[in-house]
């Protein structure tokens, strides 16, 4: 159950299929962003593919003495240019795989197009999502929903995507869904119709217990994806914004030119992937051991070359040593612009209070509590404004509610009147009349386990309390306690046993602290596989943005990150 490694073998697979010599890979959009995600350039490189084409550029040209790779989703669009691409072809030979599945009527149209016989192969490779980490994907939509319904282009996506999840995984599995969101009954019904009528491709040799598909929604569980992280990757997303990887650092004071865009993947970071999930306080720690052990490792200025074999055993470990050095300076910029923000904006002590409002019940203290923080000048106004969410989430239906005036105390501090329409959305969104459990226990304060930073010595974890109620629904899955009445199986049969393979899909976007609740899972349970995935994974920005596209009338999904035009399924 790793989709980083399904996304990687499909690669491998498709780049030594079309035997030894130079080889072009021709990708789309969305493509070119599901193979950055497990590949980085040079290591396709060493694979013979010397060059990166996009199958919708004009400026391509003619290079007989290449092979083709095509890697490209089954959508209308690309069908097309392939189509003119073999009445003309390019290059000496093509291979083409396709991400999902494709129509007969569609290869047909191909076949008649390559009268010059130089197709090779057509496939279909199931890798049609993105691969963020081993147990989390995604398939970078922001804004699936029109009101409380599906944007049925989006449903159509999102189908393919989990469908291509399922098949990668090579899993056929029953199918659970919240009760109380009619998009996850539809997108459940959707993804057992494919499964259905393509019921070759899912057979798989069945398990002693089925595999479990559990679809649940974003709007009942408004609060995590509000609140600020503490983690390495998940502090990294909502401070910077990870993009594919990416993160844009053009806008930090004095940064370096070649350090104005960096990629962190754990898949070629070491640092990175062994400190995704530790806390700042640790990071902190472990960015001071990393420079320390680079100083030891970098020659000496002085350093003489002498001998052949001096030369010989620096030019050996240079590229190690740069490859280092590249990774030290990232960090360094990354961890240093992290601690600028927290410093700049008073996050350590915006987040506290976040905490409490999401984990505690003592509402003239949460008041009072948010009006004092609300006069500080160093607050932002997203800020501002989502401490105030989580307070209209939180005392929604008390009786001493005074969200009025707390809505005032922004419009005194000069805080737009998008982020106030924001507010009352949240609620609209993610409120008690939409959700189908008890998002806000009585007595979660007692259940808080105080941890410790390490690294800020003595100050307890006050920072960690919240708990996703994602990581509460799936272990009562796992005990086998979760009702069905609330997430109701699709179809006659139900699961008698505790399940073992479980992917689970949350319509309106996963987020990192719900990732690392899944990868403590897996770690702390034996037998117990899950993966996490989501439309996209949010920070609290794009969170607001789904918010805004759910609940504005005639406003779909205007930003579909790569969302590209559905396939046609015939």
């Amino acid at each position: 159950m790793n989709v980083t490694q399904a996304v990687k073998q499909y690669v491998s697979k498709m780049i030594e299929s079309s035997g030894p010599g130079m080889k072009v890979l021709v990708m789309d959009k969305e493509t070119t962003s599901i193979v950055s995600m497990v590949y980085t350039q040079s290591e396709i490189l060493q694979k013979e593919v010397y060059l990166f084409e996009r199958i919708d550029s004009q400026s391509r040209e003619n290079m007989k003495h290449l092979k083709a790779i095509c890697f490209l989703r089954p959508t209308k669009d690309n069908v097309e240019y392939l189509i003119q691409e073999l009445r003309r072809p390019k290059y000496s030979v093509y291979f083409i795989y396709f991400s999902n599945v494709i129509s007969k009527s569609e290869v047909k149209a191909l076949a008649e197009a390559d009268e010059q016989e130089v197709v090779a192969e057509v496939q279909e490779f199931y890798g049609d999502f993105i691969a963020v980490n081993p147990h989390l994907f995604s398939l970078n939509i922001v804004g699936c929903a029109r009101g409380r319904a599906w944007d049925p282009a989006l449903l159509s996506r999102t189908t393919q995507g989990l469908t291509s999840v399922l098949l990668a995984l090579k899993k056929c599995p029953m199918i659970r869904y919240q009760h109380s969101s009619d998009m996850a009954k539809r997108l459940a019904e959707s993804v057992k119709q494919i499964i259905t009528k393509e019921y070759e491709l899912f057979d798989f040799r069945k398990t002693e217990v089925p595999p479990l598909l559990l679809i649940v929604d974003r709007s009942d569980d408004a609060v995590t994806p509000l609140l600020n992280q503490w983690t390495y990757q998940a502090m990294v997303h909502e401070l910077l914004g990870l993009n594919n990887n990416r993160i844009d650092l053009s806008r930090v004071p004095g940064v370096s030119k070649e350090l104005r865009e960096v990629v962190l993947s754990a898949e070629s970071d070491d640092f990175y992937a062994s400190n995704l999930y530790l806390n700042f306080g640790e990071i902190g720690t472990n960015i001071k051991n990393l420079m320390e052990d680079f100083q030891k490792k970098k020659p000496k200025g002085q350093q003489k070359l002498e001998s052949i074999a001096d030369m010989k055993a620096f030019v050996d470990n240079y590229p190690q040593f740069k490859k280092m050095s590249g990774t030290v300076s990232k960090h360094v910029t990354v961890v240093g612009e992290l601690s600028r923000l927290v410093s700049e904006r008073s996050l350590m002590e915006v987040s506290e209070l976040e905490q409490e409002l999401a984990c505690q019940s003592d509402h003239s203290s949460a008041q009072q509590n948010v009006s004092r923080l609300l006069q500080n000048p160093k607050l932002s106004e997203l800020d501002a404004a989502r401490l105030v969410m989580l307070y209209a989430l939180r005392y929604e239906k008390h009786s001493s509610n005074n969200l009025p005036a707390l809505m005032k105390e922004l419009h005194r501090k000069g805080v737009s009147e998008s982020y106030g329409r924001m507010v009352q959305a949240v609620v609209e969104y993610g409120g008690k009349r939409v959700r189908g459990t008890d998002l806000i226990n009585p007595n979660d304060a007692v259940a808080i386990t105080k941890q410790f930073f390490k690294g800020l010595k003595g100050v307890e974890n006050v920072y960690t309390q919240h708990q996703p109620l994602l990581q509460e629904t799936l272990d009562q899955l796992i005990k086998g306690r979760l009702k069905d009445s609330q997430y109701p199986y699709l179809g006659p049969s139900t699961l008698r046993d505790r399940p073992q393979d479980i992917v689970v899909f949350v319509i309106g976007g996963a987020t990192y602290e719900e990732a690392q609740s899944v990868y403590s899972l897996n770690r702390s349970t034996p037998g117990v596989r899950v993966v996490l995935g989501g439309t996209t994974i949010h920070n609290t920005k794009s969170f607001l943005d789904e918010v805004m596209a759910a609940t504005t009338p005639g406003r779909g999904a205007e930003r579909s990150q790569g969302s590209g035009r559905p396939a046609s399924r015939r």
